[in-house]
């Protein structure tokens, strides 16, 4: 496997950071995950834009353009023969020192991953997910804004630990008030009725790619899609509910804190909302050749 390391392209054994870098020390630094799908990474523009954006939020600078990145996720995608791939590609604030202050800080840290995943076990599309809702609350906007995908992803990790403890692969967490905000590694859905509905920004959710992908396609499908405060109760009186994310792409979820969803079965509006995103991830994006 060959990594994108600061300009190179090093074999993985040699991809390495400084213990000093403050994306190790501080979690100071942004990233994307992103997918290519039979040879076109999906939505790659969007994705750049919000890697930008979440450096600006930081005051972080890449010291390349994203014209530059994109070719860079492309050259690490053909030096591995990747057809289908997870692409993280990550920015830290780079080598500095053992205090806080960024300006110490000289260079960014550019490197970037191609590889598989698979998040859930494949059986788990078909059968739907058990998930839990769990006690640690989702940081507040005013804290870390959600829309900055920083490097910093303990509060997710807490709620992980939860639901791994509950016996569960993800969880749902909880704002301040007791509203849903999203799992610890993907957006929330429900559908109800014609209603296609998923919790706010506002409440310390990631404005996630997929999320804006499905939030589309619900429309086109005849759906009243929605941004909307969600609660449990919500969720647990809802026809359908399933979660989305760059890395899960569209799971279903059949059973919340032990109430069955619906039928307690994958609901057909979920599948056929799959079905869309899948035929999305042939058509949008970027095409490279190997």
């Amino acid at each position: 496997m060959l990594i994108y390391l600061n300009g190179k392209l090093v074999k993985k054994e040699d991809a390495k950071v400084s213990v000093f870098d403050h994306g190790l020390l501080y979690g100071d630094g942004v990233f994307e995950g992103i997918r290519s799908y039979d040879r076109l990474v999906f939505k790659l523009h969007e994705h750049m834009d919000r890697l930008y954006a979440s450096a600006q939020g930081i005051s972080l600078t890449i010291p390349m353009e994203k014209k530059e990145m994109e070719k860079a996720i492309m050259d690490t995608l053909k030096a591995n023969a990747l057809r289908d791939a997870y692409i993280r590609a990550v920015v830290t604030r780079g080598d500095g020192d053992l205090g806080l202050d960024p300006r110490n800080c000289r260079r960014a840290t550019v490197f970037i991953i191609a590889d598989k995943i698979a998040l859930y076990p494949t059986d788990l599309y078909r059968k739907g997910l058990k998930i839990v809702t769990v006690p640690t609350r989702r940081n507040i906007p005013e804290s870390l804004n959600p829309q900055i995908k920083s490097l910093n992803y303990l509060n997710n990790i807490l709620g992980k630990i939860e639901a791994i403890n509950a016996g569960v692969p993800e969880a749902i967490m909880l704002d301040q008030s007791g509203f849903v905000t999203e799992c610890t590694g993907d957006n929330i859905f429900m559908i109800k009725d014609d209603l296609l509905l998923t919790p706010p920004v506002s409440v310390g959710v990631l404005n996630g790619i997929t999320r804006q992908a499905v939030l589309a396609l619900g429309e086109k499908a005849g759906f009243r899609a929605q941004e909307r405060m969600l609660t449990r109760f919500d969720l647990f009186t809802s026809d359908e509910v399933f979660l989305t994310g760059t890395a899960a792409e569209i799971i279903p979820v059949v059973m919340i804190d032990g109430r069955s969803i619906g039928t307690g079965r994958v609901g057909t509006r979920t599948l056929a909302l799959t079905e869309d995103f899948r035929k999305l991830t042939k058509k949008d994006g970027v095409r490279y050749a190997l």
